[in-house]
């Protein structure tokens, strides 16, 4: 006779965040009843995410890519930096690989969209809860096609640009430092490092630093160059 999850293991300590308030609760209706489920906090910003997480310590974060105070990919490497143990799954509206990528790099364990069905997205996060990791069907091609895009070629054109010290602050930077910390890694003060990031997504065309994860996964960019 085959057992509940919930007999075998105890129930998985959730915290949800997305900024919409009927989503929100949405959610916490459908998970808080499921055997295995346990919902210990809700937030609605970046700032209550990290927050909570911090005092509930959650095992599982549902978490909104879009967020009034920034990304939610910014609270998810907040919190897995904090609290490695924690897994977190991106939860959008809207399909897009370089959210992907940098949610990614950020340690997110997975990234759905929210026409997901119910019952898919239960089984989801119990999978996520059991170590897996997984994407929607709906956006893993796309990282794919960008993946291979990535192998065929086209990185050198782009680094072209840097120079091996902006190339060392980029990968410092898609994993998430700060200036003060890139600062002290590459023995330069906060202000010049400043002037590099800004310099560096010029010649990149991004716009946040948020990007630059993603661009770094795209080009598969595990550490600087030989000699830097």
């Amino acid at each position: 006779m085959s057992e509940s999850p919930a007999a075998n293991s105890p129930s998985l300590r959730l915290l949800v965040v997305d900024d919409h308030e009927v989503v929100r609760q949405g959610l916490v209706a459908l998970l808080d009843r499921r055997a295995g489920f346990e919902v210990v906090a809700q937030a609605g910003t970046v700032a209550e995410a990290i927050a909570a997480a911090t005092r509930f310590e959650p095992d599982l974060v549902v978490m909104d890519v879009r967020l009034p105070d920034g990304s939610g990919i910014e609270a998810c490497r907040e919190i897995r930096s904090a609290r490695p143990a924690t897994r977190v799954v991106m939860l959008t509206s809207y399909p897009d690989e370089e959210a992907v990528l940098s949610a990614i790099i950020a340690g997110a364990s997975g990234y759905l969209l929210k026409q997901v069905r119910g019952r898919d997205l239960v089984a989801a996060l119990e999978s996520v809860g059991r170590g897996d990791s997984l994407l929607d069907p709906a956006v893993t091609e796309k990282v794919l096609a960008r993946v291979r895009q990535a192998a065929s070629g086209g990185a050198a054109d782009e680094l072209a640009v840097l120079t091996s010290q902006e190339r060392r602050i980029l990968l410092l930077v898609a994993e998430g430092r700060t200036n003060k910390e890139i600062a002290s890694e590459v023995f330069l003060s906060d202000k010049t490092v400043k002037n590099y990031v800004s310099s560096i997504l010029s010649k990149l065309n991004l716009e946040r630093r948020t990007q630059a994860a993603a661009f770094v996964a795209k080009h598969r960019l595990g550490e600087p160059p030989t000699g830097s």
